[in-house]
């Protein structure tokens, strides 16, 4: 059975580890969450709450 150098377990370390990486940055800025117009308008109307006017 041949063996592997440690140079060629390293270079697939870091490939596999590049690969990854790249893999869950795409995922990642991918998805685009979709809000509804309601809650925005809520989320504003509570954000306008908080304000105090001193």
């Amino acid at each position: 059975m041949p063996q592997m150098a440690p140079i060629g377990w390293l270079s697939l370390f870091i490939i596999f580890s590049i690969a990854f990486m790249i893999f869950n940055m795409m995922n990642y800025y991918s998805f685009k969450p979709s809000m509804p117009k309601s809650n925005l308008s809520i989320k504003v109307q509570s954000m306008n709450s908080l304000n105090w006017k001193w």
